[in-house]
């Protein structure tokens, strides 16, 4: 991808992020936190401009108020997967002991195969409408594949002369680990980041949409896209709104990542048979 393309497709990515963005950041602060309830249901005009929901709230309220909640918890909960699973990965992969390496590795690896749906409906049965719960339990499902990821992106840093001088200067563990390995693998994980955020915000807009999330009054984007999705003929807004604001983020920070790293090359890159013995062991 030549320069051009990488601006332009960074730039459009920017653009997209603007509108859910602005809405999730401003939309809580020039909106009141009870929505009033003072229109007809599924109304197209009397002053609304993008109509009113089942139970007669404005939709451009909903949408204003709404994306900090949706966008908040899936951001919330890939920052908190990234920071377990770097230090478990990067640990990992800087140990020099095999039971070591499995005891960092192996008790996370028991959450690969849960269902995210299943696992988050079990947090929504016991702490219903908690939106902390719910970026908690998309924060654990991550952690796995965020620490592979880099256990195997930096195996070959973690072993390579630049640690083992570092060690035999007296470096500490963490100056090692952190400051040369992390910053190895810093491109990897941004990228894997990027994708991610787009999963989590899928993933926590299911849950809401399947009652498995916030209460069902909540202004939360896939809160309100389910309440409304009977009347989506009948006033369409009440479910395109919110929907486009969730497309335009998951679209917009996928361009925006593939744009600033397009070049992320994972280390070791040339060692492939390394990585795959490692990923094995």
């Amino acid at each position: 991808m030549n320069a051009h393309r990488r601006t332009r497709r960074t730039a459009v990515g920017a653009l997209l992020l603007v509108p859910p963005v602005t809405a999730a950041v401003v939309g809580p602060l020039v909106t009141d936190a009870d929505i009033p309830s003072d229109g007809m249901p599924y109304a197209l005009d009397d002053g609304h401009p993008l109509g009113t929901d089942a139970l007669g709230r404005d939709v451009l309220t909903l949408v204003l108020r709404g994306g900090a909640s949706a966008l908040g918890m899936a951001c919330g909960a890939v920052a908190l997967a990234v920071a377990v699973g770097a230090v478990l990965g990067l640990a990992a992969a800087a140990s020099r002991s095999r039971w070591l390496d499995d005891l960092l590795m192996r008790p996370v690896e028991l959450l690969l195969p849960l269902p995210s749906l299943l696992v988050i409906s079990v947090v929504g049965v016991g702490w219903r409408g908690h939106p902390i719960a719910v970026a908690l339990a998309v924060a654990a499902l991550s952690v796995p594949a965020v620490a592979r990821l880099l256990r195997a992106a930096a195996l070959d840093a973690a072993g390579g002369p630049v640690a083992e001088a570092m060690r035999l200067q007296g470096e500490s563990w963490a100056r090692v680990l952190f400051g040369h390995v992390g910053r190895t693998v810093l491109p990897v994980a941004a990228a894997d980041a990027g994708t991610r955020v787009g999963v989590a915000v899928f993933t926590v807009a299911a849950a809401n949409f399947l009652g498995l999330g916030l209460d069902p009054t909540s202004p939360d984007w896939g809160v309100v896209i389910a309440g409304s999705r009977e009347a989506l003929f009948v006033q369409p807004w009440a479910v395109l709104a919110p929907t486009l604001m969730l497309v335009l983020f998951v679209v917009g920070i996928n361009l925006l990542v593939d744009g600033l790293l397009p070049h992320a090359r994972q280390p070791g890159r040339k060692t492939g048979a390394r990585r795959a013995a490692a990923w094995n062991r």
